[in-house]
């Protein structure tokens, strides 16, 4: 067995709608098709892939995901408050980065920057609703051949 890439991340999420719309509305990814599993979620896709699967959470009653995904379901350490834990962030390859920070900027999102000058390379970092860091990764020959 051998590894090729990463298939997707999955987020559990008390703030279903607001993560959705995060990744929707802010980075451009497609709220598309998803199995009709027995708990509320969206697979959000990117160039066709279903590359990151939210999980929602019901505060009150998490117990309907306990079959499914296994393990203990704390919604109280969902709310955003501690970060991604040991997960430090997920990172995406990304164009255009004067749009995303221009689109940032109007809806009030912060967000660091960052240039790494031996890579050729600019980051935009920014949070989710869940406190989960999402890292831009913006390569200079990318953007000459957009």
């Amino acid at each position: 067995m051998s590894l090729s890439t990463l298939d997707h991340c999955s987020i559990r999420t008390v703030k279903l709608a607001e993560t959705r719309d995060f990744y929707v509305d802010l980075l451009g990814m497609v709220d598309g098709d998803r199995p009709d599993f027995d708990f509320p979620g969206n697979w959000l896709y990117v160039e066709g892939k279903p590359v990151v699967h939210l999980v929602g959470v019901d505060p009150d009653d998490p117990s309907g995901l306990i079959e499914y995904l296994g393990g203990d379901i704390d919604a109280a350490k969902l709310d955003g408050a501690g970060g991604s834990g040991a997960f430090d962030h997920v990172a995406f390859r990304a164009k255009d980065p004067a749009m995303l920070m221009a689109r940032l900027e109007a809806k009030g999102v912060r967000y660091r920057e960052r240039k790494v000058p031996d890579l050729d390379l600019f980051q935009l970092f920014i949070e989710d609703p869940n406190g989960i860091t999402v890292e831009l990764n913006y390569f200079a020959e990318d953007e000459l051949a957009a």
